[in-house]
């Protein structure tokens, strides 16, 4: 597992506490944050992009807030739920951190969650996991999440696909819990506007043979739902571009992202024209949102390892990431009190986020934006993300009774 402990320091750190003087640096001791995500396993390289959201976030301060010095300690998981708690558990119960942003996926952040009514003292900010149950099913007092989540992420997604002419589709999806909360949430939306979905396909996480779903593909559907993300998208599309297979498809919120979006493949192209639903839109030409992108671009080049804009999980970990660090300046850096006074600040919070304002639900849930886009291709080859529809203040429940949610279940309502 790989774990590193690194101090932000520098020139922008220096002039921040020479412009505020020198007694800033004497207000309390550094403030630990751990950050988790995963660096190893089929999102290792959303994980890392991941980082480097986070990271943005405290550089913008100049690694200071409230006079206190911004220490950031790293852990890494593999996608797997044990994993990652075993990666939050060495951050709070040796490391000693007082706040906590991560974990990544989505059965990660159901078991981080449970974790953390284990240990009141310390404060965890989700960082890019989307399952639905984490906040909507026995939601912790001391776990805040400032993304929107899977199902949130799919709003608009299934009127688009109708509107496309998509009228029969077959979902094929990796077998956790955020892949349920995409389904469950597109599914809502697209069988009320009376298309069909005969048949879906679980697959493992990290799966590397995908011969024997493509060969249960129907001839009769118009498009395949793919909510497969890192390199499980790339194995998919290879291999379907390898069997023939020309069906158009709808991407999940991690099909679209630019961690898969930049793979080199042939079947990459094919994927200009793909529907998707997601929290972000590459090409979204809100103000707020460009100067993130060219703040991510300058600090994180392509040639450094970055990609040409943002990808989701470079956005999520920044937002939560700033969240915590703004909740941190409300209290003046006071985490006494089991961070009393911190989180009272949190569970207020109005965040101003690149894509627009961003406040918490009862559950310490996001209410936020959603984006309907487009996958196309600029004059230098890359595949961007272009807006078809934007849609404000998207609450967990979709607007209908939580009953009617199959939470964190594969059992979604059919309709066949």
């Amino acid at each position: 597992m790989v774990k590193k402990r690194f101090l932000l320091s520098g020139l922008a750190v220096a002039a921040f506490a020479a412009s505020v003087g020198g007694s800033a640096w004497a207000q309390g001791a550094p403030v630990k944050i751990g950050l988790l995500a995963t660096l190893e396993g089929p999102f290792a390289a959303g994980g890392a992009d991941g980082m480097r959201g986070a990271e943005l976030a405290v550089k913008e301060k100049g690694g200071v807030v409230a006079g206190r010095k911004i220490e950031i300690i790293k852990a890494s998981s593999d996608a797997k739920p044990d994993v990652a708690v075993n990666a939050a558990r060495k951050l709070v119960e040796q490391d000693k951190v007082d706040i906590l942003v991560g974990p990544l996926s989505g059965g990660e952040g159901i078991a981080v969650k449970d974790y953390s009514k284990t240990q009141p003292q310390v404060t965890f900010i989700n960082g890019g996991s989307g399952a639905q149950a984490t906040t909507l099913e026995n939601p912790s007092m001391n776990f805040y999440r400032f993304n929107t989540e899977g199902a949130q992420w799919m709003v608009g997604l299934g009127k688009a696909a109708m509107a496309k002419g998509y009228k029969r589709v077959m979902v094929i999806a990796e077998d956790y819990a955020f892949p349920y909360s995409q389904v469950q949430g597109f599914m809502t939306e697209y069988c009320k506007a009376g298309g069909k979905v005969p048949l879906k396909a679980w697959v493992p996480l990290g799966g590397k043979d995908y011969a024997s779903v493509i060969a249960r593909i129907p001839k009769d559907v118009d498009a395949l739902m793919l909510v497969l993300g890192g390199a499980d998208a790339v194995n998919f599309l290879n291999q379907y571009e390898a069997a023939g297979g020309d069906k158009p498809i709808l991407g999940g919120s991690i099909t679209v992202s630019q961690d898969v979006l930049n793979y080199r493949g042939k079947r990459r192209d094919s994927l200009v024209g793909t529907l998707s639903a997601g929290p972000l839109a590459d090409a979204y030409d809100g103000a707020d949102w460009k100067k993130f992108v060219e703040a991510y671009k300058t600090n994180y080049p392509v040639s450094a390892g970055g990609y040409p804009s943002p990808s989701l999980f470079a956005y999520v970990y920044y937002v939560n990431m700033k969240a915590a660090l703004e909740g941190l300046q409300a209290a003046n850096g006071d985490l006494s009190g089991n961070h009393a006074k911190y989180r009272e600040g949190l569970n207020k919070m109005v965040l101003k986020t690149p894509t627009g304002d961003v406040k918490l639900d009862a559950n310490r849930q996001a209410i936020g934006t959603t984006f309907v886009t487009e996958v196309v291709k600029d004059a230098q080859g890359n595949l961007f993300n272009k807006v078809l529809a934007k849609v404000d203040g998207v609450e967990q429940t979709l607007g209908i009774p939580k009953a009617e949610f199959k939470i964190g279940s594969r059992d979604v309502p059919a309709c066949p």
